[in-house]
């Protein structure tokens, strides 16, 4: 695990406290020195499956940055009395390494989504981003990991961007990150946003934290994993009253 920022532990998993400029600008040194790394992008979902889980808290605590993704870890953060100073979303990380790939005419492997998600993401990548190397792809629903390790490996990519869910997608670049001196990082549903099938909250929604808000009116079905919020809340005041 290489970190070069502090860090802050909200209930067992220690976050980097880092702005999203400092931690892009982490990674484009990293990137240029062909480092391997391991990102997660945690939210308060992530972590109640950390304390439920000792491989998946584990798994998550070999990453080498934990970012905040999700205005509940900073709000844990600031309510056990060490803030962060921002969300480090995975979406806004995803888009800025594009960039950064086109711009430097990087290699990118893209893993993940359903079938149809993911040939519009790739569609949409040799529009937006024309410079980049597409190194390979492969969507969500493959039955040999084996096979698609290797791929990987023989493409030899400068990105990893792996988006099968949590926690599948971190054991999946745990287990292989070695295969490839690459970035590699746990997109979760960003596949559907690049691609528009999902569409992300406007500015005014982000800006003002409620970006959870509105994607339960746009998806009520996602009620009852929005549960896990005050679940993880009561934990972080807990912890605040009583340590543990």
């Amino acid at each position: 695990m290489q970190n070069n920022f502090e860090t802050v532990n909200v209930l067992g998993l220690d976050f980097i406290k880092a702005t999203q400029a400092e931690f892009l600008e982490q990674l484009k040194r990293d990137s240029q020195t062909e480092a391997d790394r391991f990102i997660v992008t945690a939210n308060p979902e992530i972590v109640l499956a950390a304390k439920d889980d000792t491989a998946y808290a584990k798994t998550i605590r070999s990453a080498d940055y934990i970012t905040a993704d999700g205005i509940g870890i900073i709000k844990g953060a600031k309510i056990l009395g060490d803030p962060l100073p921002e969300r480090v979303t995975g979406y806004d990380t995803l888009v800025a390494l594009l960039a950064f790939a086109n711009e430097h005419q990087k290699s990118v492997f893209f893993l993940g989504a359903k079938p149809a998600v993911l040939e519009k993401v790739l569609a949409k990548v040799k529009t937006s981003y024309p410079d980049l190397k597409i190194a390979g792809s492969c969507d969500g629903y493959f039955k040999d990991e084996a096979k698609v390790a290797r791929q990987i490996e023989q493409a030899r990519p400068d990105f990893v961007f792996v988006a099968l869910g949590f926690p599948k997608q971190e054991f999946f670049i745990a287990k292989y990150r070695e295969l490839a001196p690459a970035i590699w990082m746990g997109v979760g549903g960003s596949f559907d946003v690049l691609s528009g099938q999902t569409k992300r909250a406007p500015k005014w929604w982000i800006d003002h934290h409620l970006e959870w808000a509105y994607r339960l009116l746009k998806e009520p079905s996602r009620f009852i994993r929005m549960l896990a919020l005050p679940k993880y809340l009561l934990l972080v005041y807990r912890k605040k009253i009583f340590g543990r």
